[in-house]
């Protein structure tokens, strides 16, 4: 038991291990909480209450990250080292989310007919207009998590998610009688605007000073023509992820109904959060490779055992228990969704390679590699859905993933083999434009 302690203290102490648990953490205070929350939309809402709230937040998501899941990459890989520039970077990094966000918000609500009838509840200027302030409120709360892992501050991010959880759960309940049909997106959405004021406020006024303190006001920050050729070539490539994680569901949701939907993405939620912890330990990976590239190797094998250690069991327990876990939901959502949870599960196991590589790319700056990994990821998922789900319906979502990651696990070992096997002291380096998927 001392030695396990000794070993908890001894991660704890590496910037490493301390970020990427503080983020696995958040994700399991996330998924717990989300879980809570899905439970009580599904007693206080109908099924079709459930499955338009599920739709419209998925929606949501999709616009308010168009940008901010592009300067997830970026944030991570030069807040580290932006010296005094540190506040204009983060700023700049919410100022250009929250517009194209809003302006690609604003596209969707002119042509709402197009979306089909799940989403004509956002017609209207009031719910419009509300639609399009949580798409600008949640473009940057994405990117404040990311930036206290920038800045080495990710113990605060589960802090932040537990009391958002806990007061979104409470005023879901409130509002189930006096709000049906709105309930679960303004229950979602009033949290999230309330939290932007504390965290930012922790982030300008206390982290950011005693970061550029910390790393000297007079290093020479990232110049914005450096950060702007990374972008350049990580954004093609993140803009192609969240084709897989926003605009599959929401493709879903205009094919099938809203109660068939609602099951489908509670599956396709909790596997979502099995893929995030493959991905936390990934974040910090970035963020400490751009502190010290001579540690990204054994970095890099340290994220990966890690990965695996905590991975594996949970990935074993959603693919055996994968009909008991969504029968807590109802026996429909068991029925319609186990196959689903079971083979997003098993792509995580891929995935864990695949982010490690694509985080030492990105500490390496190798933005060029670093997109036509993610395109060609991105490309296989979309095809190989769209064309099995004629035969497979919603679960065309799974095998397309599953199939698609470990094709491309496959494609990139080689280089991350070579990644792996640097000496400590070096650089590892990759051959920009052949990451071996292209």
């Amino acid at each position: 038991m001392s030695s396990l302690r000794e070993k908890i203290l001894r991660d704890l102490s590496n910037p490493l291990f301390r970020q990427g648990y503080a983020l696995m953490a958040n994700t399991v205070v996330t998924g717990t909480l989300g879980m809570g929350y899905w439970l009580l939309a599904a007693h206080f809402y109908t099924p079709e209450e459930f499955g338009r709230g599920q739709a419209v937040i998925t929606a949501m998501r999709l616009f308010a990250s168009l940008t901010a899941l592009g300067f997830v990459g970026a944030l991570a890989r030069f807040l580290p080292v932006a010296g005094r520039r540190t506040p204009e970077l983060i700023l700049r990094g919410y100022g250009l989310a929250a517009a194209t966000g809003g302006v690609a918000a604003l596209g969707f609500l002119l042509t709402l007919p197009l979306w089909g009838a799940t989403y004509s509840v956002l017609a209207g200027f009031g719910p419009g207009l509300f639609f399009l302030a949580s798409v600008l409120v949640w473009a940057v709360f994405t990117l404040q998590d990311v930036v206290l892992t920038g800045l080495r501050k990710a113990t605060w991010v589960p802090v932040n998610n537990l009391v958002f959880g806990l007061v979104k759960m409470g005023l879901l309940v409130a509002l189930a009688g006096a709000l049906p049909d709105g309930g679960i997106f303004v229950s979602w959405m009033i949290p999230t605007a309330l939290a932007l004021i504390p965290v930012n406020w922790l982030i300008f006024g206390v982290v950011v000073p005693r970061h550029v303190k910390s790393v000297g006001a007079a290093q020479e920050p990232p110049k914005l023509r450096q950060i702007g050729r990374f972008l350049a070539g990580d954004f093609p490539g993140t803009l192609s992820i969240l084709a897989i994680v926003y605009l599959v569901p929401v493709v879903v949701a205009t094919k099938v109904g809203e109660a068939t939907f609602g099951r489908f993405s509670m599956a396709h939620t909790l596997a979502s959060m099995i893929e995030l912890l493959a991905m936390n330990m990934a974040v910090s990976l970035t963020v400490e490779g751009s502190f010290d590239r001579s540690k990204l190797a054994l970095n890099c094998r340290r994220a990966l055992r890690r990965g695996f250690m905590i991975v594996t069991p949970i990935i074993v327990v959603a693919f055996l228990g994968a009909p008991l876990i969504l029968t807590i939901f109802g026996a429909q959502f068991a029925d319609e969704g186990s196959t689903l949870l079971r083979l997003m599960a098993l792509a995580v196991l891929p995935r864990v390679l695949i982010e490690v590589y694509l985080s030492a790319l990105r500490a390496q700056s190798h933005a060029r590699t670093l997109a036509l990994v993610k395109i060609g990821l991105a490309v296989l998922v979309l095809v190989s859905t769209v064309a099995l789900f004629p035969t497979f319906g919603v679960n065309a979502v799974g095998y397309g993933l599953l199939f698609s990651e470990l094709l491309v696990a496959l494609l990139i070992f080689g280089n991350l083999r070579k990644i792996l096997n640097f000496g400590e002291t070096g650089q590892p380096t990759v051959t920009q434009g052949s990451s071996g998927a292209a």
